[in-house]
């Protein structure tokens, strides 16, 4: 018997896919649980319908995070902070200062997002990433000047 999950199943199949297993297994547990739905032809159609919609948002998702990572590249962001000799920051600039900078730019990304190797412990520019898609990274240069 044929049947599209709804729901992902341990060892048999993940939401969306299409199965045939057999018929006891399919009335007995997994219609009465709703974890699956009989595979006829408007379900099937329905199924693709409801793929095509996620493409289609997934892909328009992309485009709105590669139209921010260029917006991004050509942004600096500037932040004061007390420093001593050498350049030398007392303390550092976190990716949390950073998304909150951000943030008084009108930019909103997520401190999660920010990727840095380790802190920012010195005066000048700094390049750091921001992750906005699994497929786009953008890069942002970071200003960091003395405060007076």
């Amino acid at each position: 018997m044929k049947v599209i999950f709804l729901k992902d199943v341990k060892g048999q199949g993940k939401k969306g896919e299409v199965k045939d297993l057999s018929e006891g297994y399919v009335r007995n547990f997994l219609l009465p649980q709703k974890l699956a739905a009989l595979a006829s032809d408007g379900n099937v159609k329905q199924l693709e319908q409801q793929k095509s919609a996620e493409k289609k948002r997934k892909d328009k998702e992309k485009e709105d995070a590669q139209t921010l990572a260029a917006k991004l590249g050509e942004t600096t962001i500037v932040i004061k902070a007390k420093s001593g000799e050498g350049g030398r920051l007392f303390g550092s600039i976190t990716n949390k200062q950073i998304a909150e900078e951000m943030e008084k730019q009108g930019l909103s990304i997520d401190k999660r997002k920010i990727i840095m190797n380790d802190a920012i412990r010195v005066l000048g520019v700094t390049t750091i990433s921001i992750k906005l898609h699994p497929d786009v990274t953008a890069q942002v240069n970071v200003q960091v000047t003395e405060e007076k």
